[in-house]
């Protein structure tokens, strides 16, 4: 009996985990997480901004395949400049192979010419989990009253080329809508590429 009790209260937990992943139109919850520099950083210190999240892992296929078309350092360059926060997180276990150190992931970046705002380390998984993120790349919009208005895809194309053969970019779409004052049209899909290795 004590073994089934202890089942069914595991269900629970496990029910109410998946139940407190953030829904899009509502508030983006709140985190912290250190960046490669050892930085910390909160959500709320861009109150006020759009701000994009990005799930990332540097040896995932279709996050490299974003950044070696240039497609993803140009998203990020392009709204940057339009005063979005961008946010590069990488919920990749110490333990797993394709976990890269901060130093590493910075050298990467680099080579890349990544133009995100801050580049975010999530090893323990609280970030990735709090937004329920699965892919590598998996993308979230949130707009300037901290609401979280898309979650998904960066694109139409599940491919590996980085946007190459996409006909419509989410991430553009709702970042253009939101910097026009507009709701965004395409809030949800359903995101593409590596698991996140937590």
């Amino acid at each position: 009996m004590r073994a089934f009790i202890a089942a069914f209260m595991i269900l629970i937990a496990a029910s109410s985990a998946i139940a407190s992943v953030v829904e899009v139109g509502s508030p983006a919850p709140a985190f912290t997480a250190t960046d490669l520099d050892g930085n910390v950083v909160h959500l709320s210190d861009f109150t006020g901004k759009i701000v994009v999240l990005e799930w990332i892992n540097e040896g995932c296929p279709f996050s490299k395949g974003h950044y070696l078309s240039g497609n993803m350092q140009a998203l990020q360059q392009e709204y940057t400049g339009k005063g979005v926060v961008w946010l590069t997180i990488n919920s990749t276990r110490t333990d797993h192979p394709e976990y890269f150190a901060p130093s590493a992931a910075k050298k990467q970046l680099a080579q890349w010419g990544t133009h995100a705002t801050r580049n975010l380390i999530d090893t323990a998984g609280t970030v990735g989990h709090l937004y329920g993120a699965k892919t590598t790349p998996h993308m979230f919009v949130i707009d300037n009253q901290g609401v979280l208005r898309y979650s998904g895809a960066i694109d139409d194309h599940r491919a590996t080329d980085g946007g190459q053969t996409a006909h419509v970019n989410y991430v553009r779409e709702a970042l253009n809508a939101l910097l026009a004052g507009k709701p965004v049209t395409t809030t949800t899909t359903t995101s593409y590429g590596c698991s996140v290795k937590y």
